[in-house]
């Protein structure tokens, strides 16, 4: 099992799930966060003053996938769907998972998700 983590720029987030779900993959944590990368913030202009804004908003999807091929299509897909092809569009990792457990039930998977 791994888990794949995108941070993409919020503004991709709709066309990343649906590609997503066309794909097989409709389950995912999103969560809205904050980082910088290379770019290290954008200036913009306020009021006529200057502003140096060094985090921008980003979205993280979270999908836990069982197959390595399952991997490759996660990235292969999120990549697709969230590229505009700027500074900031965002980075894909990749986590191994040791086991998963239904909290309804209890049950125990190790490599093997259900």
């Amino acid at each position: 099992m791994k888990l794949v983590k995108a941070f993409i720029r919020p503004e991709r987030l709709e066309y990343v799930k649906k590609e997503l779900e066309k794909k097989g993959f409709p389950g995912m944590t999103i969560t809205e966060v904050k980082g910088r990368g290379e770019q290290k913030g954008i200036t913009l202009q306020y009021r006529g003053r200057t502003i140096e804004v060094d985090t921008l908003p980003k979205a993280e999807i979270e999908i836990v996938v069982n197959k390595d091929e399952d991997v490759d299509t996660v990235i292969e897909t999120t990549v697709k769907a969230a590229r505009t092809g700027k500074f900031g569009d965002g980075k894909i990792f990749v986590i191994p998972v040791e086991k998963a457990i239904r909290v309804r039930t209890g049950k125990v998977w190790k490599n093997n998700i259900e």
